[in-house]
C-alpha cells in the first residue's frame, strides 16, 4: 500500500529531522520525506495534522511469555499490546520454557511472530544451556536461526570461569552478551532495595554492591576478552558512575533501563503494593535522579518497557511471595514522554527522547529500524503528545494488567502504527 502521512511533526532522531513534514510510502519502504517522489499515488492518506510522527518503537526488553507461559500471556495478545503502544520492533529474552536453547524453538518463535504479522520480534538466545550457568551453548547455530545476542535473562552465572569462556565465545564471532549485573549472592532472596524503607516495611533487601561488585567482575572480563556487553536494567547511581568510567575508558559497553526505574523509588512500594514489585527492585530517590541525569548525558543508552506480563495468581499476593515484574509495552511511550516533559533538559526538546526508544535502541541491537528516512523500513508510530490518558486495566490489550501506574494519568496517545507498511493498528475516534 502506498501512505500518505500529511501534515503531521516529524520527529526523527536519526537524520536530526524536526519539523512539520509529509512522509510517502511504497512498497514497505519511506518512498520520500517532506517531498512526495516521482509518480507517486497514495492509495490511503493519514491526515496528521496535529500529531507527532517518529520511527516505530524499538524496546529491547518485552518477554513475550511464549512457550510456556501462556496463561500469563499470548504471542497474540502481547504482540496487539506493542502495537498499540507504537513498538514496531521487540528484543524477547530467553528465559522461556523451554529456554530458547535450541535452534528449533527460535525459529518456531520467529515463524509464530511473523505469523501473526504485527512487529518484528529479534530472541535472544540462552547464553548457556538451560540458563543454567554451566555449559556453553550452540551460539552460532542460534544466531543461524535468528538470535541477535545472547543473555542469562535474571539468572546469574555462578562460575565466572563460564562467563569468561562464554565472553571469548562471542568475541570470536563478534556476537554481544547481555547481562544483568547482580552479584548471585548478595542479591539473593532480596525483594526490595535494602534501605529504611525495606527496614521499615521488614522486606529483605538487594543492597547497590549487588550491582556493582558485578559490574567490577563484567567489566575485568571484558578488558580481558574484548567482548561487546549490553548492560541491562541498571538501576544504581553507583552502578552507573561504573558505567560511565567504563565508558571513558572505551570499553564496548552500553546500558539500559527500565521505564519504570525513571520514576519510581522505593518509597512508591507503599504499604505492600505488590504491582510495585520488580527486578531490579525500585531503589532510593537518588538513584533515580543518577537514572534521569545518566539519560540526559547519554551514559544510560536506552530505555525500554522491561515488558513483564503477571497473571492474578502470581502478583494478587502478599509483596514477599509476589511474582515480579509489571506490563510495560503500552506505557513505554508515554513514560518516556513524562521523563521528557519532567527533565531539566527538556528544552533539548523533544528529539532526544525519542531517540532512546528508537535509533539508539536500535543502534544497540543492531538493527536496520529506528529511523524514517528514504529506503529504510516503513515501521511509523502516529501519537498526540498533547493527549492524556488514564492508565487502567481495562484499556491495556497486554494480558498483564498490572502496572504500578495504574490510575495514573499519563501523556502521548498512540493513534496510527504502521510495520513494513502496512497499518497494523488505527485506534478508533472514541465516543
Amino acid at each position: 500500500m502506498k501512505i500518505h502521512i500529511k501534515h503531521g511533526h516529524l520527529i526523527d532522531p536519526a537524520s536530526g529531522a524536526d519539523a512539520q513534514q509529509d512522509l510517502f510510502i511504497a512498497d514497505g519502504k519511506v518512498a520520500g520525506v517532506g517531498q512526495a517522489p516521482a509518480g507517486f499515488a497514495a492509495e490511503r492518506v493519514i491526515d496528521a495534522s496535529g500529531l507527532t510522527v517518529i520511527p516505530g518503537l524499538v524496546d529491547v526488553s518485552a518477554r513475550l511469555r511464549e512457550p510456556g507461559y501462556e496463561y500469563k500471556a499470548t504471542l497474540e495478545s502481547e504482540m496487539q499490546a506493542a502495537i498499540q503502544g507504537g513498538v514496531t520492533s521487540l528484543v524477547c529474552p530467553p528465559d522461556t520454557d523451554p529456554v530458547l536453547d535450541e535452534p528449533g524453538l527460535v525459529e518456531m518463535l520467529k515463524h509464530r511472530a511473523k505469523g501473526l504479522n504485527l512487529a518484528h520480534v529479534y530472541p535472544l538466545g540462552a547464553l548457556t544451556v538451560g540458563l543454567k550457568g554451566e555449559a556453553l551453548t550452540e551460539m552460532a547455530e542460534l544466531t543461524e536461526a535468528g538470535c541477535i545476542g545472547f543473555s542469562q535473562a535474571d539468572l546469574p552465572i555462578l562460575d565466572t570461569r563460564v562467563l569468561m569462556r562464554a565472553m571469548q565465545y562471542a568475541k570470536t564471532f563478534g556476537y554481544t552478551v547481555w547481562l544483568r549485573p547482580q552479584d548471585a549472592y548478595l542479591g539473593r532472596g532480596g525483594i526490595a532495595h535494602s534501605g529504611p524503607v525495606a527496614s521499615r516495611l521488614g522486606l529483605s533487601g538487594v543492597p547497590v554492591m549487588a550491582e556493582t561488585i558485578a559490574l567490577h567482575t563484567i567489566f575485568e572480563l571484558m578488558r580481558a576478552t574484548g567482548v561487546r556487553v549490553h548492560l541491562c536494567r541498571m538501576s544504581s547511581a553507583a552502578g552507573l558512575e561504573l558505567v560511565r568510567a567504563a565508558k571513558k575508558e572505551g570499553l564496548p559497553v552500553t546500558c539500559d533501563v527500565g521505564a519504570h526505574h525513571i520514576h519510581l523509588i522505593d518509597a512508591d512500594i507503599g504499604y505492600f503494593d505488590s504491582n510495585s514489585r520488580m527486578t531490579p527492585p525500585f531503589r532510593a530517590q537518588r538513584d533515580r535522579d543518577a537514572i534521569r541525569q545518566g539519560l540526559s548525558d547519554g551514559t544510560v543508552d536506552v530505555i525500554c518497557s522491561d515488558h513483564t506480563p503477571v497473571d492474578d495468581d502470581e502478583k494478587l499476593l502478599p509483596f514477599g511471595e509476589a511474582s515480579p515484574g509489571a506490563t510495560g509495552l503500552e506505557l513505554l511511550l508515554s513514560l518516556t514522554l513524562k521523563w521528557a516533559i519532567e527533565s531539566e533538559h527538556a528544552s533539548s526538546g523533544l528529539a532526544g527522547a525519542v531517540g532512546k526508544i528508537t535509533s539508539d535502541a536500535a543502534r544497540v541491537v543492531g538493527l536496520p529500524a529506528g529511523r524514517l528516512t528514504v529506503g529504510s523500513a516503513a515501521d511509523v508510530c502516529i501519537f498526540d503528545a498533547n493527549a492524556r490518558w488514564t492508565v487502567a486495566p481495562g484499556i491495556l490489550a497486554s494480558q498483564g494488567k498490572h502496572t504500578p501506574f495504574l490510575g495514573y494519568e499519563l501523556p502521548g496517545r498512540v493513534s496510527t502504527t504502521i510495520v513494513g507498511g502496512h497499518i497494523a493498528f488505527e485506534r478508533s475516534v472514541e465516543r
